[in-house]
């Protein structure tokens, strides 16, 4: 081809008419006679602007340029272009850096439930992205009395966190007073309520027993509160009778029942 078009210059040019190269190939180096293309700042025989990788005829196709050579776009996205770590194909469009990755923006979810992130973004955990929700509900310590995740502030007791509203008496629910408890079974209580478990509540005045203790049908009391049911007088243990789940004195018994 290159011979046929030199044999036609010289013809040409003997027949008078003048004939001027429309510039050297930026591929072959030759002149061009015919057909050119101009691009990055040369001009080209259309069958030698091709692509860099493929070596197909860009022609008059998009094409993008690296290093001062060309290449087409299909080429060059799967050569040079982010590529998502999702689906792992190129970013052509808008691109979400996260995570030391990019991602194409509807690849970028929670990991857990799938949702996008709203403006209140994403939480990390272990190279994965997890909305605020999900990441508190599988991370985040839990509440010893309502077992859901802990946000802010907590209370540390009993070897685990609470909320500072569930930090009360598992009975009653009353907060303590300057944060003073009772422990049993692993779970806080309120005076009353510790002895009431334990059953160190005495069955007089219904207030806890820290001290001496007398026991009489099944029950405990101060020994100032366990007292013959009709005249009051304060008995021993063994010196009292029993009518109707109450305590007697001897006196009472035989006046009462006798």
């Amino acid at each position: 081809l290159d011979t046929m078009l030199g044999s036609l210059q010289s013809d040409l040019n003997k027949l008078g008419v003048a004939t001027v190269a429309k510039g050297v190939c930026g591929a072959c180096k030759k002149p061009i006679a015919g057909q050119v293309i101009t691009a990055m700042g040369k001009t080209w025989h259309p069958e030698h602007f091709v692509c860099t990788h493929c070596q197909e005829e860009i022609g008059s196709r998009n094409f993008f340029e690296r290093d001062g050579q060309p290449y087409c776009e299909k080429d060059y996205h799967n050569l040079f272009s982010p590529r998502c770590y999702y689906c792992n194909g190129p970013i052509l469009d808008k691109v979400v850096t996260a995570l030391d990755r990019t991602w194409h923006p509807e690849h970028f979810f929670c990991a857990q439930c799938g949702a996008f992130f709203g403006p209140e973004g994403f939480h990390e955990k272990d190279g994965k992205a997890y909305c605020r929700k999900d990441y508190f509900d599988m991370f985040a310590p839990k509440c010893g009395g309502c077992g859901r995740a802990i946000l802010e502030n907590y209370i540390s007791a009993l070897n685990t966190l609470w909320h500072p509203e569930c930090f009360v008496c598992r009975e009653c629910f009353t907060p303590f007073i300057n944060g003073s408890f009772f422990e049993h079974d692993g779970q806080p209580y309120c005076e009353v309520h510790y002895h009431e478990r334990r059953g160190s509540l005495c069955s007089g005045c219904q207030k806890p027993i820290t001290g001496r203790c007398i026991t009489a049908m099944g029950k405990k009391f101060h020994p100032e509160h366990f007292v013959c049911a009709f005249c009051l007088k304060q008995l021993n243990k063994g010196t009292f009778k029993e009518q109707n789940d109450k305590p007697y004195c001897q006196n009472c018994f035989l006046k009462l029942f006798c």
